[in-house]
């Protein structure tokens, strides 16, 4: 019963994040096994939030090393991804695997006992900061950035702090207006993740909130879509973007430029935890293992631009023990129970209104 309540109020939580009455399926894909013959062909079920693209190789990469394995990866956006979850676990059917970038949202899963522990050698070499309870596991990192075009923006007028973001945003010739992105804060919960983590670590916080919407911010659901829309010159800056997208599309050779803001950049951590019903868990064992080995390591650095869990150097520590080697300060958004904070329904109502009347605001007579 205790179960059923709190599946209820994260369904709750969730589509109030969402805005709507159900969860949007996801794209799905099946990555049949490799082998030929009459070998026993094991199936490993993946909800991911990483797009299909990205995540694609690194599961074929996984395949070649396990070719009787067929791999189901379901793509979402975090919040679908959850809500996608906990209606499976109401019926005890599922994924054996969650990959998200929603740190707040996996967080209250184990909390509220919807994982089991998976504990490796590998996981012994994890960091402090990379793991919670053994049940929730970093598979690597990210700086939050700022994206602009290089066009669009000259380099004498790139900010490289908050406050020079504000001064940009106010101005006299509106650099800026109409041409500056978001995270919507009130449809996403990664944005809603980092809107918050912003709230509690920065001054300046509602005075930047206020700026954009003086500037008639444009919101997205995904950082993909916000950083094409920079890429392609409809916008000419992106606030609080997920680099590796930034950098897998300056991979491509597209217009875009990345600044990992110099007064403090948030770190991201994708996370992955092994539902407590999954009908498979040796697989999403043997396949979590593979991610934090050094092989699937360099894949997520390779396909995903991501950074890290497990090094041989000192960088894997950097972001949560010192300053990167161009002194910029790294700010983590930490694992743990801190992160259920925001999840109360009162205070994301309240932090929500707040955002909406900077963020909604009429822009002023310029």
């Amino acid at each position: 019963m205790i179960r059923s309540l709190r599946c209820l109020f994260l369904i709750v939580v969730l589509l109030a994040l969402h805005g709507t009455a159900n969860a949007a399926p996801g794209t799905t894909q099946l990555f049949p096994a490799l082998t030929r013959g009459t070998a026993p062909i094991e199936r490993l079920t993946i909800y991911g939030t990483t797009d299909m693209e990205v995540f694609a190789p690194i599961i074929r990469d996984y395949q070649r090393r396990h070719p009787a394995t067929e791999v189901v990866y379901v793509d979402y956006i975090a919040q679908d991804l959850t809500a996608r979850f906990l209606t499976a676990a109401a019926r005890e059917d599922g994924p054996d695997l969650l990959i998200s970038s929603g740190m707040d949202l996996q967080t209250k899963l184990v909390n509220d006992g919807y994982a089991q522990p998976h504990r490796s050698a590998l996981t012994d070499k994890l960091p402090a900061w990379a793991h919670w309870r053994n049940e929730i596991t970093a598979i690597s990192y990210e700086p939050v950035v700022i994206a602009y075009n290089p066009r669009l923006l000259p380099a004498g007028r790139v900010p490289r702090t908050r406050r020079q973001l504000l001064e940009l945003l106010r101005a006299p010739d509106a650099p800026l207006a109409g041409r500056v992105g978001i995270y919507d804060a009130a449809q996403s919960s990664v944005g809603y993740l980092l809107a918050t983590q912003d709230n509690q670590t920065g001054s300046m916080a509602g005075a930047l909130m206020s700026a954009l919407g003086d500037n008639q911010v444009r919101r997205e659901n995904r950082s993909g879509v916000l950083l094409d829309r920079v890429a392609n010159g409809e916008l000419a800056l992106a606030y609080n973007a997920l680099s590796s997208y930034a950098r897998l599309r300056m991979a491509a050779g597209k217009s875009l430029a990345i600044v990992q803001p110099e007064d403090y950049t948030l770190v991201l951590l994708r996370t992955a935890l092994i539902p407590r019903h999954a009908p498979n868990p040796a697989q999403a064992d043997r396949f979590l293992d593979f991610l934090l080995s050094p092989e699937g390591q360099q894949a997520l650095a390779r396909h995903a631009h991501v950074e890290p869990v497990i090094s041989d150097s000192a960088t894997a520590a950097a972001p949560y023990g010192r300053e990167d080697g161009r002194n910029q300060p790294f700010r983590p958004i930490k694992l743990g129970p801190g992160l259920l904070v925001y999840l109360d329904a009162l205070k994301r109502r309240q932090f929500l209104d707040a955002w909406r009347s900077s963020i909604e605001q009429l822009p002023p007579d310029r």
